[in-house]
């Protein structure tokens, strides 16, 4: 959780420096359990507008959309590429899964361009 808060707080929309893989998969995993946990309350209390996306998820989604970039940005940076690969994810199927190769990928050992 403590990864999750700091990608959260105190580093909220920033976009340089480098993100190791801890703190990066640690802030998915936390992420993905909340939006779980929203998506069943959504469901339970019929906030849901039948798109599959409910009042609370909807919510929860937009503020965490910053943080979420930043951290993939400062990810890629720690394996030495720059935060433009996010784009490679617009490519159906294959974007995303070279997209994952490279934020599962080893760190970059000793500074790099980016810190």
């Amino acid at each position: 959780m403590e990864w999750y808060l700091t990608v959260v707080k105190e580093k909220y929309a920033e976009f340089s420096g480098r993100a190791r893989r801890n703190e990066y998969w640690y802030f998915v995993l936390f992420n993905f359990l909340i939006s779980i946990g929203l998506g069943i309350i959504d469901g339970v209390l019929g906030l849901g507008a039948g798109s599959g996306v409910g009042l609370l998820g909807g919510i929860y989604s937009l503020a965490v959309l910053i943080p979420s970039l930043a951290v993939a940005v400062r990810r890629l940076h720690d394996t030495g590429r720059s935060g433009w690969w996010l784009l490679i994810s617009l490519i159906p199927i294959v974007g995303v899964i070279i997209l994952i190769v490279f934020l599962a990928s080893e760190s970059q050992n000793g500074k790099n361009q980016f810190g």
